[in-house]
């Protein structure tokens, strides 16, 4: 799209409406969209859907013994991904949506071969959605190098290219995809699609050893990146990579204690984005952070993830950082046959007990883990960065942005560099076996429990990024996934 001639927000919007064709596993129109944007100021996109008007928590709580389930129809909320491709277009493209849309209604009427990777992703979801009879009518014999065709996708495609978003949130789609969820026990109903509304934001931002980084504020998890880069541009960073670790991963741990305990939808949040970043509040929990031993917080609650990360930038000083997924996998499990629809189960992140910030609420957002980021020096725009990954993308920002302004990496370098994670469910930590032997038994000796994790895993997310200098773009692709770093 770039050769062509196109922006940066008509090559973006190109290649994830391929992405939705091609990695179903990961993103697609049954999801939602997050996006900041650099047109000469910082613009934020929040594409949360929220939660269906006639669904309360009792509702769910009888339907599954008590608890918020992880799949099926109740994790369904309203997909804001389609209403967020053309947010974009309307402001920045400069092609129409069936021109950007050629390529994945190709893709979906020709058909392509699913890669090694693709296709296993395919065969690990089958235990995911047993009971789908829809989902694995249409994906239960994908394999690594089965010729795919998906025409109700290319269908989808060119009706909303026609009728732009209302062929998606009304008439048929919206019709057709409120009785997918209906038929599985879910209450998402046409009104609650018709209604869907994402929103313009102000980024939210933090200074880090000079550099500004930009993120979204809630119902993301931006805050948590931010929070933590406070609490280490406060102190020191050791040299020894052992304590540097350690250091990192104990800000981090600080980060999603808070995330836990207050990020939401905002309209439910007593504690903001600026409480949370103010001075006093950083200061606080950085005294709290012991930089020889391990702390033990309560456990938090996980956030699993399967997303799509994108970034672009052009030569007229448009750039991108863009993400979009359906959160686990294929989602939700509920699949809209008549027009090749994956809606995603972001409505998993709510609660059911009333006491939490993330309790379930008629049109509610979920708390997102969703966050593309942006970082600033001297007030333009450094490097476009993000990743995939659920609890792993505020945890992988950290890093990024350490590896490349504490280190001074250029992109590609601090994205393929070993990374760790660890999970607010248990507060284990885990290594990727790239790591030399010395730093894991450095981290048990400093009280963490760690676990080895393979080489390049995807649970680590799948990063990428791109900078802006003054000889031009240099950019990093994560040699985790099977994205590429492409120019022209």
């Amino acid at each position: 799209m770039l050769a062509s001639g196109g922006n940066a927000v008509d090559a973006i919007v190109a290649a994830n409406l391929v992405l939705g064709v091609v990695t179903p596993y990961f993103c697609g129109p049954g999801g939602d969209l997050f996006a900041i944007v650099w047109d000469g100021r910082m613009h934020g996109y929040l594409g949360a859907g929220r939660a269906p008007a006639g669904v309360t928590p009792a509702d769910i709580a009888a339907r599954h013994d008590g608890r918020m389930p992880f799949l099926g129809a109740d994790t369904v909320t309203v997909p804001e991904a389609v209403g967020g491709w053309f947010a974009l277009l309307e402001r920045w493209g400069t092609r129409s949506f069936g021109d950007l849309a050629a390529g994945a209604i190709r893709l979906a009427d020709e058909g392509f071969t699913v890669s090694d990777h693709g296709g296993a992703q395919f065969v690990e979801a089958r235990a995911w959605y047993p009971r789908a009879q829809s989902w694995q009518v249409q994906y239960g014999e994908v394999e690594p190098g089965t010729h795919f065709v998906q025409p109700a996708s290319a269908r989808l495609l060119r009706r909303i290219a026609e009728e732009g978003p209302d062929g998606y949130y009304r008439g048929p789609v919206a019709e057709a995809v409120a009785a997918a969820v209906q038929a599985e026990g879910g209450g998402l109903r046409p009104d609650d699609l018709a209604a869907h509304a994402g929103e313009w934001c102000d980024p939210i931002t933090a200074e880090y050893r000079g550099t500004t980084i930009a993120e979204l504020p809630p119902p993301t998890q931006g805050v948590s990146v931010l929070e933590a880069l406070r609490i280490l541009d406060g102190l020191d960073l050791p040299d020894d990579p052992v304590a540097r670790t350690h250091v990192l991963v104990e800000a981090v741990k600080l980060a999603l204690v808070d995330r836990d305990a207050h990020v939401s939808d905002p309209d439910a949040m007593a504690i903001g984005p600026a409480d949370l970043l103010a001075d006093a509040y950083v200061a606080e929990r950085r005294a709290l952070l012991d930089l020889d031993r391990a702390t033990s917080p309560p456990p938090g609650r996980p956030q699993r993830g399967g997303t799509a990360y994108l970034c672009a930038a052009d030569a007229d000083g448009l750039f991108v950082s863009l993400i979009q997924s359906n959160f686990a996998g294929f989602g939700s499990g509920v699949f809209v046959p008549e027009w090749g629809i994956n809606l995603h189960n972001r409505g998993s992140s709510f609660s059911l007990d009333d006491g939490h910030i993330n309790c379930f609420a008629p049109g509610k957002r979920p708390l997102h883990t969703l966050i593309p980021a942006l970082a600033l020096r001297d007030g333009q725009p450094w490097t476009v960065f993000g990743t995939m990954g659920g609890d792993a993308q505020a945890q992988v920002h950290v890093q990024l942005v350490s590896k490349m302004v504490d280190d001074g990496d250029d992109p590609a370098t601090a994205i393929a560099a070993p990374r760790w994670r660890v999970d607010p469910g248990t507060w284990w930590l885990h290594l990727e076996s790239r790591y030399p032997d010395a730093i894991p038994i450095g981290l048990r000796e400093r009280g963490h429990r760690t676990a080895d994790a393979p080489a390049y895993d995807s649970a680590m997310g799948h990063a990428h990024a791109i900078r802006i200098e003054a000889d031009g773009f240099h950019a990093g692709s994560d040699p985790r996934a099977e994205g590429a770093a492409r120019g022209v």
